[in-house]
């Protein structure tokens, strides 16, 4: 087991609760951000991941990095600014974590490199559920960066034998926002855009930690959603509203089945999703 581990962004809205989880399971932890966290569940360093050098001072002595820190979704600054600060960084945590003779990685990919969810018209996916042979075909910065930084983890695997695991999240739902749902459950046109996937925080950490306790992965893109989707409207109706053109089913899709596919997470990780949206709304 991994002893010391770096999770850059932990004090984001995902970030906390890696940073809780690992702390919980016994971990010596050190959040890397630029800012501090609202609650401090362990030691703080403010970093500017574009800088290499400060990227070295902040990995070093670590066993293990999980790479979060990122701007978490298009249209928030300029698409630039968005490539430079995703592919840099990226680019820096791993060159660091090589430098420095760490050998297992976990960074922060996404469901958006599949290019529907900030498409300008999207046509919606290939199939369904979709697992992560479906193709990547991004029209915007954030998706692009990530596809890249994917590429960034297969070349230094290639280079140094460090395990990569790049996690495809879903959209990610802390406990406090299950309150929302009941919204837009019943509408497909909302959401559409990530095939109404969620993914817990909680679950998400614990991929987490299962990404570098698990050995022998290389570097491997994994998705990561719930079993189900964020609706009260079953899956072959909300692709029926949404997706009509969509034929290529490769699940019977009889309820409320996840459509960004998850299996992959199960078999390599031993993961599976404890936090489903309709018993946190019954807590």
């Amino acid at each position: 087991m991994a002893k010391k581990v770096v999770v850059t962004g932990g004090s984001g809205m995902l970030g906390r609760w890696i940073v809780r989880h690992f702390v919980e399971q016994g971990y010596d932890v050190l959040n890397v951000d630029t800012r501090m966290p609202d609650e401090e569940l362990c030691p703080t360093l403010i970093v500017n991941l574009e800088d290499l050098g400060q990227t070295y001072g902040a990995l070093a002595g670590a066993d293990a990095v999980v790479h979060m820190a990122a701007i978490p979704r298009a249209g928030m600054v300029p698409p630039e600014v968005t490539f430079r600060n995703n592919v840099m960084s990226t680019y820096n945590v791993l060159e660091a974590a090589a430098g420095l003779g760490i050998r297992k990685a976990v960074i922060a990919s996404s469901e958006s490199s599949y290019g529907i969810c900030f498409a300008v018209n999207p046509l919606g996916p290939t199939y369904v559920p979709m697992d992560e042979s479906h193709p990547q075909l991004p029209e915007d910065s954030y998706g692009l960066s990530k596809v890249v930084n994917e590429a960034t983890a297969d070349m230094f695997h290639r280079r140094t034998g460090m395990q990569v695991v790049s996690l495809r999240l879903g959209n990610v739902i802390p406990p406090e926002w299950y309150e929302r749902f009941p919204s837009f459950i019943h509408k497909p046109e909302e959401r559409d855009r990530i095939l109404w996937s969620y993914i817990d925080t909680r679950d998400a950490a614990e991929a987490c930690r299962l990404a570098i306790e698990t050995d022998g992965l290389g570097s491997v893109a994994i998705n990561l959603a719930s079993d189900e989707t964020s609706m009260d409207v079953k899956s072959r109706e909300l692709m029926a509203a949404r997706y009509p053109d969509v034929q290529d089913f490769r699940a019977p899709l009889e309820g409320f089945e996840t459509l960004l596919n998850n299996e992959k997470a199960k078999k390599l990780l031993g993961w599976e999703p404890k936090y489903r949206w309709r018993e946190q709304l019954n807590n």
